[in-house]
């Protein structure tokens, strides 16, 4: 079981203030912040972070979108960590999810939805290492 996942707090959220009220969600939810990092996304980073959606018609658009402000980082740290911040999320089409997702509450449009948060152990410890690369399990 995986106890690491990765959260980003994408441009939207952060332009809007909603940085404390989404950790705090995930901290109500049983998830403890092991490091926490603001900045902005270059096209480097951020071609490397969205490299599996390279070709695909939204892919310049995302690029652009992560790059036009701050995105805040975090490690999170909880028994099944993916699974329960992926629920704790919601779906990427903010209106086809749960009312009490991060995505519904905070969530704009697919693009401006709120939040990332890793899918996989392989994407978490991708995502992890490209952000974080000194970060040790």
């Amino acid at each position: 079981m995986e106890r690491h996942t990765l959260l980003l707090i994408k441009p939207d959220s952060t332009k809007k203030n909603h940085i404390g009220a989404i950790l705090k969600i995930a901290e109500e939810h049983g998830f403890i912040i092991k490091e926490l990092k603001i900045f902005q996304m270059d096209h480097e980073i951020g071609s490397k972070f969205y490299a599996m959606h390279k070709g695909k018609d939204f892919y310049e658009k995302l690029l652009k979108f992560m790059q036009s402000g701050m995105t805040v980082a975090a490690i999170l740290q909880r028994d099944d960590a993916i699974h329960e911040l992926r629920k704790l999320v919601g779906k990427t089409d903010y209106h086809n999810t749960k009312p009490e997702t991060i995505r519904r509450i905070y969530g704009e449009s697919i693009t401006k939805n709120a939040v990332h948060a890793s899918d996989s152990v392989e994407h978490a410890k991708t995502e992890i290492k490209i952000i974080f690369p000194d970060f040790s399990y």
